[in-house]
């Protein structure tokens, strides 16, 4: 390359040769909108931290998901806010649980079809103290323990499924609840449900709001024991190795925007179809900004998608989707 027969602003010249040799595309459907459902009817709660995001009930989030369907995004992931909590989060396993409910809602509205629901799995929002387990109590100390929680999460899973899950996927992080997941699905006639594992979900700071939105603040002490630590890269590629032994289909790695050297070497790695979660932390950072005119609402909300996708993720979970929908187009 000897300037000047090399020059790359010609490349750069127009919208129409900038669109020809664009390496990497954003598209409607690679993107994935969190929903809040929440008991009653007629339900709309804004979710002070997170603007724009709201708590709904059943009706209001069909009418949600039918917007969602009307712009081309790919599908929901459903988090449940239960009318009561307990110490082993019966509410995320229970028949009537409030996802459950929500799901057969959905899957009656054949207009949906084209969204592709995907359901957490996790115990934090259906437990009195928040954790993501069973908490006991040995030697002194509080904690939460792996072996007792796994069975409870695969009943969810289960649970979720018979509701129409077209998609489970555990955000818990303990260790085993793939495999366990995936002989409940199977023993009860699920076999065709995929499991999105968040395999490399990291204690993040950048999930506060999110804990606003779905009531899951621990009560005591935080998630560090078993979420990952900031720190290390390395690990994340083991614990998505074990997942993918265990026989999870899909990797979901959170958050997304301080972790893009971990999904661009996940990526470079595994060959499974993989999305990231751009948390509510970067939603509502980005939306701080926008309001006090720091930064551009349409070019910064998509120039953060857009970096996601070239770091790897094949499609990615964000509150920004129905906005990054519609100027899409």
């Amino acid at each position: 390359m000897v300037y000047p027969a090399t020059r790359m602003r010609r490349l750069r010249r127009s919208e129409a040769m900038r669109s020809l040799v664009r390496e990497t595309y954003l598209r409607p459907s690679q993107l994935i909108y969190p929903l809040f459902i929440c008991p009653g009817e007629g339900v709309r709660k804004p979710i002070g931290s997170m603007p724009g995001v709201h708590n709904l009930s059943i009706d209001e989030a069909l009418k949600e998901a039918a917007e969602c369907a009307g712009l081309g995004i790919g599908g929901l992931l459903l988090f449940g806010l239960p009318e009561a909590k307990d110490e082993l989060g019966t509410g995320a396993y229970a028949n009537d649980g409030i996802v459950q409910q929500a799901l057969r809602a959905l899957k009656q509205d054949r207009a949906l079809d084209p969204l592709v629901l995907i359901a957490d799995v996790c115990l934090c929002e259906y437990t009195s103290h928040g954790h993501c387990g069973v908490l006991v109590h040995e030697r002194g100390e509080v904690h939460v323990h792996n072996d007792q929680s796994v069975p409870l999460l695969a009943r969810a899973a289960a649970s979720l499924a018979a509701a129409g899950a077209d998609i489970v996927a555990p955000s818990d992080m303990m260790d085993g609840r793939v495999a366990a997941m995936r002989e409940a699905l199977d023993e009860g006639g699920h076999t065709d449900t995929p499991i999105l594992s968040y395999a490399a979900k990291f204690a993040s700071a950048f999930y506060g709001p999110f804990r606003d939105a779905a009531d899951s603040a621990p009560q005591m002490g935080d998630r560090r024991g078993y979420q990952m630590d900031a720190a290390n890269a390395r690990e994340a590629m083991r614990e998505i190795e074990g997942d993918i032994a265990e026989g999870a289909d899909m990797l979901l790695m959170k958050p997304a925007g301080p972790y893009l050297d971990v999904i661009r070497a996940a990526r470079d790695r595994f060959d499974l179809p993989m999305g990231a979660y751009q948390v509510s932390g970067e939603y509502s950072m980005l939306h701080a900004a926008f309001e006090r005119g720091w930064l551009d609402r349409d070019r910064a909300m998509l120039e953060s998608l857009l970096g996601i996708r070239r770091a790897g993720a094949d499609f990615i979970v964000t509150y920004f989707a129905k906005d990054a929908a519609r100027l899409l187009g």
